[in-house]
This record gives structure tokens, sequence and C-alpha cells, in this order.
């Protein structure tokens, strides 16, 4: 006899539920950097939550193929367009299952009403689990999906009508991101009838590869193959994910066969990982940005002469020297030239303390001031060390004047209290989940995206919000790479944000594993994986 509950409570009491010493073949252990600030990937913002919960537990209508940028089938079989561009119907797949836990045994397979029931979660303020955590979709506001969606009909059990305000470019694209994850209507009424609604972001449900098992933060999250899954089992029956925050740790972890996959290994472990046999480098180009947001809304950011003066402070090359150790490339843009629509053509700031103190005193700061810069509590690829950045930050600023407190929170805690607009200046990246410019445009600094805390500069600038806004109405790839291109040219006259570096991505894998495939986005798919005998 088992007693789940138990067991579940003794493990979080004495944190027993560490990753396996040398897991055998039936269970892969991946080192990850973070907790995830939630198990449902609509209310999360994070690298670190998309691959717990988008590649793992849910699937989408649509989704990307592994190591590309091309959209292919998911959850709905096939699609239409209209001529306008504003009217989409997708035929849903049939015979796809849910998750059968010990929390819920789904009574019937995916349909419309869960399509319906993930969107307008989001969507509609009287739905009732709309409030359930706060409210707060940042992805789906912070995209604009909120004004963007004028009506979702369920056309009959597999066929959905989605129709749009306005033709919106990256739409199709949009539904392939962790946002649009499709959860469970059923168990929500479960949940809802038993009086426990927030159970839903707790205890996930969804049609993916993994089923989830448990969570101990700080430690481990559990999952078990999903061998009804609509693609077919997962190759590896258990997956664990090992919560390790140190970069360090985690390459100890896969030099003693206790990891199977790590995340973000630091620069200067990149040569030993080359040299170690048991050990294979992976890694590509970033399609990601590391910045340093300075929130508009707060003297003295919200005048342009000061963020222009922390421009020139900054030593950015240095920071790559030391910190991406040939990893990284200098930044201009808040997207690499990787990614279309990108152009020079733009307000640089070159690393000039003494034009830095210029600026300053032209915008009354002559003596300088007192600020607090916030930085990164995660190792990530667009930047592999916030606290040794933030010390040279702070050294850079304090030669102009600018004398900075560093602090730093745990990373839900950060994010929180950045989302709130709490910060002054700000450790932060993204990597990219489309493929498209307005993933990082619209996103990161659209007046839209102010509010629904995507925004870290908390910039709101008409010409600019107008440029991207007319980027997104038009499917013309020419048309939108001028419009983008103009918006890039306010956006560096501006500076909201300080571009830092784009860097290359990399993961640590055991010679163990085979069929992995890394992906664009910096999200790991983890289904198709397999382990080696010892």
């Amino acid at each position: 006899m088992t007693y789940p509950r138990f067991a579940f409570l003794l493990c979080a009491a004495l944190a027993l539920c560490a990753a396996p010493a040398r897991a055998g073949s039936d269970t892969l252990v991946y080192c990850s950097e973070g907790n995830p600030e939630s198990l449902n990937p609509q209310r999360t913002l994070s690298g670190t939550a998309r691959n717990a919960t988008a590649t793992t537990i849910y699937d989408r209508l649509v989704d990307f193929q592994p190591g590309t940028t091309t959209l292919v089938p998911a959850l709905a079989e096939s699609w239409t367009v209209s001529a306008d561009q504003k009217t989409y119907e997708f035929t849903l797949r049939r015979g796809v299952k849910f998750h059968s836990t010990d929390y819920f045994r789904p009574g019937r397979d995916f349909n419309a009403d869960d399509v319906l029931f993930s969107i307008n979660r989001q969507w509609r303020r009287d739905h009732p689990y709309h409030m359930i955590g706060g409210g707060d979709y940042q992805y789906f506001q912070g995209m604009g999906m909120d004004k963007l969606i004028a009506a979702v009909e369920k056309l009959g059990d597999y066929r959905v009508r989605i129709v749009l305000n306005r033709p919106e470019a990256p739409f199709l694209a949009g539904l392939a991101m962790p946002f649009m994850s499709i959860l469970s209507a059923e168990y929500g009424a479960q949940l809802l009838r038993a009086g426990t609604p927030d159970a839903i972001d707790i205890r996930p449900v969804g049609t993916g590869p993994y089923a989830f098992k448990r969570f101990l933060r700080d430690s481990t999250i559990r999952y078990v193959a999903h061998d009804a899954h609509w693609r077919g089992a997962p190759a590896v029956r258990h997956l664990v994910f090992a919560v390790t925050p140190d970069a360090s740790v985690r390459l100890q972890k896969m030099r003693k066969g206790e990891c199977h996959i790590a995340v973000s290994p630091s620069p200067a472990d990149l040569p030993l990982i080359r040299r170690d046999p048991r050990l294979v480098l992976v890694g590509q180009d970033g399609m990601n940005i590391g910045y340093l947001a300075l929130n508009t809304e707060k003297p003295p950011f919200d005048n342009v002469l000061v963020r222009r003066a922390v421009a020139h402070a900054l030593n950015r090359q240095a920071y790559i020297d030391a910190i991406y150790l040939g990893t990284g490339r200098t930044a201009i843009n808040p997207y690499p030239e990787t990614l279309w629509s990108y152009t020079d053509k733009v307000s640089t700031y070159a690393y000039d303390p003494a034009r830095a103190k210029a600026l300053l005193a032209q915008a009354g700061y002559k003596d300088g001031f007192h600020a607090r810069l916030w930085t990164l509590p995660v190792n990530r690829p667009y930047n592999p060390n916030g606290r040794k950045m933030g010390e040279m930050m702070q050294a850079d600023l304090a030669k102009v004047g600018i004398r900075v407190e560093l602090v730093s929170y745990d990373w839900g805690t950060y994010l929180d209290k950045i989302k709130r607009g709490e910060h002054d200046m700000a450790q932060l990246g993204w990597s990219g989940d489309n493929g498209d410019p307005d993933n990082f445009l619209y996103t990161l600094l659209s007046c839209d995206s102010v509010t629904r805390g995507s925004n870290n500069s908390r910039y709101c600038q008409q010409e600019f919000n107008t440029l991207i806004s007319k980027g997104r109405a038009t499917t013309d790839m020419q048309a939108r790479s001028v419009l983008y291109g103009r918006a890039l040219a306010v956006l560096s006259r501006d500076v909201p944000i300080v571009p830092i570096a784009h860097s290359q991505v990399f993961r640590v894998l055991s010679a163990r594993v085979t069929g992995y495939t890394m992906n664009p986005f910096d999200m790991d798919y983890f289904s198709t994986i397999r382990l080696k005998d010892h």
C-alpha cells in the first residue's frame, strides 16, 4: 500500500526529494537554475518556468518544430485564415488524452471546451478563473491579446473560431507560445465544485508528454511520462528537475552523473566541460538580449539626459570580456542581428565617462545622485553573473557621480517587484519566443505592456508605440522591417533600456544523452531524449 499524501508531506518536511544520485536509463535529471514562478505558463514570464511547464505538462494549438521557428500543427490539426486576416478557424485533433493523476481522472478527451476555457480565463474578466492567482496574465496582456481578440467561438466539439479586431501578423506564432497552453476545462469545473480553484496552478493537468507528480521548492520538480500522449509516450519514463541556482554546483552534479542536462554553464567552465569525456557541450547564438532597465517613471530616470548619461557611463565591452568570456557580443538594439528588421542605423553610446558627466550636469545633476541597482539573482545566458556585472556597473557609475546601492531578491520576488515598478535600475533580459521582432518590441516596450508587467522600463512613447502597432497590423515583411527600423531609431534616442549583450546559449549534456535538439527560443524539449545505459 502507498500513502501519496503522507509521502509528499514527509518529503516537504525533511527535504528527502532530492534528485537521485545516479539515475538509471528510465529517469532523466535536468539541472535547472531556479524555481518556476507558477506551474501554469499562462501566469509566467521566465525561461525557467517555460521549461518546467510548457514543454513538459502542456501542449498548444500549434507549436514550433523543435530546433526551428517553423510552425507545425499540434492540438489543432489544421486551420484556415480569412481573406481579411481577422478570422481563424481551427480543426482540433481527436483522441487527445489529458493526464490521469491521483487528483484528477479525466472523463473525456480534449475538445473545443478546453480551448475556450484556456483563452477565456486570460481574456474575460467574468470568467470564474480569471482572478485566480490575482488576474495577472503578463504575457497574454503584454502581447496585447486582450485587446486583439474579438471573439472565441465553439463551432463544434472539434472546431473553434477566433476572431480578431484587426489583422495581426504574429498571431499564429503567438498561439505557439507557452502562455497559450491548453488547460482542462473539466478539471477546472471539478476544482470549482470542490471549492479549491487555486489548485489548478499548483497541481496542474495538461495533455503534454509528461504529467506532474510533485514540486518541492528549491529542490525538485518530478514528472512521469504521459503514456497516452498523442505523439506517443516519451522515451524516458521519469523526468526530474533538480533546482540548482549555482552554475558551479550544476557542473559538479553533471560530473558526478547526478544530472543529465544542465542549463547555462558559467563561461569560465566551458574549457573544462569540453575536455571532460563524460560531458558534451552544445551551443548556438541566442535569440536574446541582456539589458539594464531604467525606470522611466521614477526621477531622475524620467529625464532622457540622465538615461543617456548612464548609457555612456557603462563600459559594456569590459563586461563582455570579464563575464561572458567570448560567449557574448555588445548589443545596440533589443534583439540580435540574426532577427529580420535589425538595423545599425540607431543612436549608440560609446563608453565615455566625460560625456556622461556633461549630460548629468546638463540634466541638473552636476554632483550626481543616489540610486539602487538590482542585480540578476539567477544565471541566465544573457547575463551569466548578475552580481559581478552589478559590481562592475557600480564602479563605472561611481566614476561619473552616480552612487549605487546593489540589491537583489530571490527570482520570483525579483520579478514580482519589478513588475510593480519598485526598482530604479534593474538587470534583466529576454529570450525570444516566436522568431518575430514584435516579441521583443511589443512585449518589452509597448505602452500596453507597462501595466501588464513585461515592460520593465515602464516606457510609453507614442511615436514608438504607433510604429510597432502598425508593424503588427501588416503581413508585408518589407513594410514591417521599415516600420521596425524606424521604431528602433526612436528607441535608441530615448534609451529606456541600455542594451548590454547578445549571448550564445549553452547546455551541458551527459554523454549518455541522445535525441536532444537545441531550440532557438532557449526552451528544452524532453520527450525525444533517450539515455544510453552506463
